[in-house]
């Protein structure tokens, strides 16, 4: 059946913004920035990842009401859509530093876990995010 997740999706309120976010602080490459008259589609990945692409979509019409996207930046910005990524590192602590450096909000510092080190952090809108420095 089915052989590979290629595209997943985060709600942003602004996809410049967001830009700068993922791209200029996390250091992720756009995939698709394309103007389809009804809705930019805008993909990032990480570097040399194409196979694995996040949507950066703005809540709104044709995918929901108008209604409906108000209620979803509500939850956007109070946080409460739940973890949207988890990103792995080769080095947590370094990874942590330089973000922090570039202004990045952490929500928890790096921690040894049991699967490795882990940390999380907010993005502009409220996505919580997460990135792992996997247990060798």
């Amino acid at each position: 059946m089915f052989n590979a997740i290629t595209h997943s999706q985060i709600y942003v309120l602004d996809q410049d913004q967001a830009l700068d976010f993922y791209v200029g602080k996390l250091g992720l490459e756009v995939n698709a920035d394309v103007d389809m008259g009804f809705m930019r589609w805008l993909t990032v990945s990480v570097p040399g990842h194409p196979d694995r692409q996040v949507l950066l979509e703005k809540p709104g019409p044709p995918a929901v009401s108008e209604e409906t996207a108000e209620q979803i930046r509500e939850l956007l910005t109070k946080g409460a859509l739940g973890s949207a990524l988890i990103l792995t590192t080769d080095d947590c602590r370094k990874t942590y530093e330089t973000l922090l450096a570039r202004g990045v909000e952490f929500t928890d510092e790096p921690t040894e876990r049991p699967y490795g080190i882990d940390c999380g952090l907010r993005d502009p809108f409220g996505n919580h995010l997460r990135f792992t420095q996997l247990k060798g």
